[in-house]
């Protein structure tokens, strides 16, 4: 595995943390909004990871360094299927005829967690960058 395939690793890695933060603060955001263009309330998202994939050129080409992946990518954002929370708010616009709204199926408590995780793995991702690039330098040094 060369340098800059530890660079790209990490970089994957911290681009996908970035992008889980940002959806994470999209649903903080939308809590408490009860109408979309859907005409129903916000869904919940969630960040699906995959491996990104080498493909077969690269696998071949590296075949002497063993690679075994190239990084972490965004599969897909899915939509919570949880249920929408019923509050009694009868002077809410949105009320049905017994008073109700129906709450987006967001826990900021849930994001906030998720919010954490995700930053606790990009400052994880961060510090390994911060390694990688030390050894470069030290790898630099020993011709000296």
């Amino acid at each position: 595995m060369s340098f800059f395939d530890s660079m790209n690793i990490v970089g994957s890695a911290m681009t996908a943390e970035r992008f889980r933060m940002d959806v994470a603060l999209q649903n903080i955001a939308n809590a408490n909004t009860t109408r979309t263009e859907s005409g129903e309330p916000y869904r919940r998202k969630q960040v699906v990871f995959q491996e990104r994939a080498v493909d077969f050129e690269e696998a071949l080409k590296n075949e002497q360094s063993r690679v075994e992946g190239g990084g972490v990518r965004v599969a897909e954002v899915v939509e919570s299927d949880r249920d929408f929370v019923p509050v009694y708010d009868p002077s809410h616009p949105d009320a049905n005829e017994e008073g109700y709204v129906l709450m987006p199926n967001v826990d900021t408590t849930e994001e906030r967690i998720d919010l954490m995780a995700a930053s606790n793995a990009y400052e994880a991702n961060l510090t390994a960058l911060s390694v990688v690039k030390a050894l470069a330098l030290k790898a630099l040094e020993i011709g000296k």
